[in-house]
């Protein structure tokens, strides 16, 4: 997304047109009059926009306080200095605007336009700041068919690195703007944020929340819809597949194999979310094969397996080589890993046989 593209039709408006009733003759002299009255500072913007501006202001001086033909002429100046890319301009006529004229309802529109101004100028922390200040401390305004607080939330989103604010600002989107946004991408971003401050039960009713829009574009997460139907699933499994140790979980496993017990090994199996695919297969690739029978790879068939775990097992995860399953694919490597899970302190750290890898690693 390009800088401060959101907010075009907010600041880039169509030029005002500027009726100065004036006789031709008497011009210069009110032209000159008019630059008397206005700050230096504000016309040193080069002779061929010196007259335009001259025009703008003087016709400010004019308006009611307030009044929306008064906003008409403060947008259409802040917006000639924008174009001009002037913005160290803009954010001074605008902020002392603000200032001495606090009880304006189109404040939280010039404040948009300061932030604006700041991305400009490589200024984002800046920026986000006047953004938060308008969200939580001025009222919302319609510009354009467009409003002020939904452009500053989707920048704020992108802007700010506060887990904890962007908790609030996707709250925010979601309960004040449903209709305008995409919700599955929200309620998914929600629970990413949530999860990073450790708010575990908000992170799983977000995702609840977004299962609804499984398929949704997750700029940055492929597997979003795995992620969310795995962290539901789990939390609302009884858990009662877990182990205490590594160990004690291969005990169990090699104990069933020992025993051909496909009952007893099945017991050892997670009972959501567990896997069954080949080497070259994507998590989004599993059709259904969790739900296969081990009764039918085990009746006739002595399973065998390693005397120590695979090489490239680690502290989270471990493989285990197993053959004799089948006539087709012999070899599985069982799949072993440690749940995190912080919401339940009692199952997060415990050991689960998650899944099968088919057929000999590459």
């Amino acid at each position: 997304m390009g800088k401060g593209k959101n907010f075009r039709g907010f600041i880039i408006a169509p030029l005002l047109v500027i009726a100065v009733l004036v006789t031709v003759c008497g011009r210069e002299q009110y032209l000159q009059n008019a630059e008397d009255r206005i700050d230096p500072y504000y016309m040193n913007v080069g002779r061929e926009n010196r007259e335009q501006f001259r025009e703008l202001f003087d016709l400010l001086a004019k308006e009611q306080d307030s009044s929306q033909s008064q906003f008409a002429v403060i947008r259409e100046i802040a917006a000639s200095y924008a174009r001009l890319k002037d913005y160290g301009r803009l954010i001074h006529f605008l902020s002392a605007r603000t200032l001495n004229y606090s009880n304006d309802p189109y404040n939280s529109y010039y404040l948009l336009m300061i932030a604006y101004a700041y991305m400009q100028l490589d200024s984002n922390p800046i920026a986000a700041r006047y953004f938060d200040l308008i969200v939580k401390n001025y009222p919302d305004l319609t510009i354009n068919d467009e409003s002020i607080h939904l452009a500053c939330l989707k920048q704020l989103i992108v802007l700010t690195g506060n887990s904890e604010q962007q908790v609030w600002y996707y709250q925010e989107l979601i309960s004040r703007f449903s209709d305008k946004i995409d919700l599955g991408q929200a309620n998914f971003m929600l629970g990413q944020a949530c999860e990073r401050i450790g708010d575990w039960k908000g992170a799983i009713q977000a995702y609840t929340r977004y299962l609804p829009y499984a398929g949704a574009m997750i700029p940055g997460f492929p597997n979003a819809d795995n992620y969310a139907k795995q962290q539901v699933d789990f939390n609302n499994s009884p858990k009662d597949w877990t182990f205490e140790s590594l160990p004690a979980l291969l005990k169990a496993v090699e104990a069933a194999l020992d025993a051909g017990n496909s009952y007893q090994l099945r017991r050892c199996q997670a009972k959501v979310n567990f896997f069954a695919r080949s080497w070259e297969q994507g998590e989004t690739d599993d059709a259904g094969m969790a739900d296969f029978n081990l009764a039918d790879f085990m009746r006739g068939n002595r399973i065998r397996y390693a005397n120590k775990l695979d090489d490239s097992s680690n502290a989270t995860e471990a493989y285990l080589r197993t053959w004799g399953w089948s006539q087709y694919i012999s070899t599985w490597y069982l799949y072993f890993r440690k749940i995190y899970f912080p919401s339940n302190p009692e199952i997060h750290g415990r050991w689960e046989w998650a899944g099968v890898y088919y057929g000999e690693k590459f």
